[in-house]
């Protein structure tokens, strides 16, 4: 069990949880190595990074992924939809995806939402976290968490070493960790490639819906 620095009251805290009168709802904002030589690996390693036999014979697969963490009750994240097919370049959307407490406990997810950009003029991350929301639930409470993104959120440094979005295909998915995405969904960019050198919108405003 891997606390960190839990300060004075960290002692307290643990008991509590291993005796199961609190949850464990915690997430890892790291990835733990399985070996040393599967390192360097993180959430946001490019393609070549990843498990690729025929470049080492070295597994890079974490022992726990970022994202990652455990609780006494069970969640089930599905549902995932975006309000809009096509979206400008200079534009925002809304991805809207659900999430159940499956257990027979109270307890909370950490909604997780990433995207993924499969061609770019320059190599991009095998996935990159675009925003979470943490939602306590009861058993068999659900919600609904909608991530309202600008596509400012999906800039990056382009060929001539300025910040740009570019049209084209995003892949986004959803789940309780970064290798744990069950849900997905695929929206376009389409437009002229913006400059983005000024970014408006760092953020990703969540909200959440009870059901």
């Amino acid at each position: 069990m891997q606390v960190f620095l839990p300060g004075e009251e960290g002692g307290h805290a643990v008991a509590q949880l291993l005796a199961g009168r609190a949850n464990f709802s915690g997430k890892l904002p790291v990835q733990l190595p399985t070996t040393p030589g599967g390192q360097p690996y993180t959430c946001l390693h490019a393609p070549l990074g990843d498990r690729q036999s025929w470049l080492s014979n070295l597994d890079p697969t974490p022992a726990f992924p970022f994202g990652h963490g455990l609780s006494y009750t069970t969640f089930e994240i599905d549902g995932l939809g975006v309000d809009r097919e096509l979206v400008a370049v200079d534009s925002e959307f809304t991805v809207g995806v659900r999430v159940r407490n499956t257990g027979a406990v109270a307890g909370a997810e950490t909604v997780q939402l990433y995207a993924i950009d499969p061609v770019a003029q320059v190599t991009r991350p095998v996935r990159f976290l675009l925003g979470f929301a943490k939602v306590a639930l009861e058993p068999g409470e659900q919600a609904t968490v909608r991530f309202h993104v600008h596509t400012d959120r999906l800039a990056f440094t382009g060929l001539a070493g300025t910040r740009i979005v570019e049209r084209g295909e995003i892949l986004l998915e959803a789940g309780s960790s970064s290798l744990d995405t069950p849900v997905r969904e695929t929206i376009q960019l389409v437009g002229e490639e913006r400059d983005a050198t000024v970014l408006r919108q760092h953020a990703v405003p969540v909200s959440v819906e009870r059901e």
